[in-house]
């Protein structure tokens, strides 16, 4: 048995908190609930940890996690009949940061001077997206705002895990790929300059490939700075390029005809599109602006331009899979699952559906380009430090047959 700091709203609305005994942390949840009480945080340090969630402040602005730690406590609490502006207060308590503290006290005097919670939370779009205003208004609508704030949680949560995967299997291949480009340039501009010595002093004529290296060698140590000029240059002017119109769009088209790679891009964009507009259709957002909320989200220019273009085919009655079919950037399976969708009246499922088998398509074709990355990486590393290796042997070498 362990024990464990929580933090919870009692029956009158105030927030308790204290320590208690039990095997983990969901059985003390549920100890919390039968005592009458809301439990928010629950663990074994004294600051606690968020329920079902990390517990994360940053230091300066409102970032995405903080959100979906503001509307998971948020649904707790409504979910738990507490009134809106009750459980605001108790969410503003909880918040350790006071950047969040002042974005939920704005909410809340917005909401006490007469305006709906959506439109106070559109008076905030650097922390609420669109999505989440209008789900929120459909919500109020409704009159299901408990539903969807758990549904906003579930969204948030699914989209941040495939984020955090994305990052974090990312991190071995640039770390793999810095390590080998930092060690070939030290072997260029420290070690091999201090052979290039032993070599002048012997006077003895060094084989081609010694010779070659070293001239590659006092060439990157001479004009270094032109690598770097060069690489900002070139950084630069494509930045220009992906500023113009038809420069994102050549730029968006190159990408998703990348070999492996655009395959994966191209699911991460349907998987991102679908679980957005499934969940905007799903609580009753009209389809056509649930469309024009997704055109935001979407990254790719071409794939934005084939979501204008199935807006124009919902308006005229066209629906959805035809105009998608037309554009010919979906892929088969979001097609056919969408006309399913369609044909059955059960859009929002088959949509939420198609994410989560791109979300799975993606962590696999993910883990098998990493698979081919790492043991390529290594070979081509090998390769290279190999032949500096073999060209220095042969320089010593030669050395060593000097006649006395």
């Amino acid at each position: 048995m362990a024990t464990f700091f929580y933090k919870a709203v009692g029956k009158a609305g105030n927030l308790v908190d204290g320590m208690l005994e039990g095997p983990d942390d969901r059985i003390v949840a549920l100890k919390l609930q039968e005592m009458g009480l809301i439990p928010i945080h629950v663990g074994r340090g004294q600051t606690g940890r968020v329920f079902r969630v990390n517990w994360r402040w940053g230091l300066r602005k409102v970032r995405s996690k903080e959100v979906m730690l503001f509307t998971q406590e948020l649904s707790t609490l409504v979910n738990a009949g507490l009134p809106l502006d009750r459980s605001l207060v108790i969410c503003k308590q909880l918040a350790g940061k006071p950047a969040v503290q002042s974005l939920i006290e704005d909410v809340l005097q917005g909401i006490k001077g007469g305006k709906s919670f959506a439109d106070s939370l559109a008076a905030h779009p650097e922390a609420f997206s669109r999505l989440y205003v209008n789900m929120v208004r459909a919500g109020e609508v409704g009159g299901s705002l408990p539903a969807v704030l758990d549904r906003l949680v579930e969204f948030q949560q699914s989209a941040d895990e495939l984020r955090s995967y994305l990052v974090s299997s990312l991190i071995y291949p640039v770390l793999l790929a810095c390590v080998g480009v930092a060690s070939i340039a030290i072997l260029l501009n420290f070690v091999i300059p201090k052979f290039a010595q032993v070599f002048q002093e012997a006077g003895q004529s060094l084989p081609l490939p010694t010779q070659i290296l070293l001239n590659v060698s006092n060439f990157s140590k001479s004009y270094w700075w032109m690598f770097l000029l060069a690489g900002g240059g070139i950084s630069v002017l494509f930045s220009r390029l992906l500023a113009t119109e038809k420069g994102r769009w050549w730029w968006d088209g190159f990408r998703l005809k990348l070999v492996l790679l655009g395959a994966v891009l191209r699911k991460i964009e349907v998987a991102r599109i679908s679980r957005t507009l499934g969940t905007l259709v799903h609580n009753s957002v009209p389809l056509i602006q649930s469309l024009n909320i997704v055109r935001e989200i979407s990254s790719n220019v071409r794939i934005t331009k084939s979501l204008e273009d199935i807006a124009e085919g919902v308006k005229k009655g066209e629906g959805v899979a035809g105009p998608m079919e037309r554009s010919g950037v979906f892929p088969p399976l979001a097609l056919h699952l969408i006309q399913v969708g369609e044909e059955t009246g059960r859009l929002d499922t088959m949509l939420l559906e198609l994410a989560k088998v791109y979300d799975k398509e993606v962590r696999s074709a993910i883990k098998n380009l990493i698979a081919l990355f790492e043991p390529l990486m290594i070979v081509v590393m090998g390769v290279i430090v190999g032949v500096i290796v073999v060209s220095m042997l042969l320089a010593i070498t030669s050395i060593n047959d000097v006649p006395l």
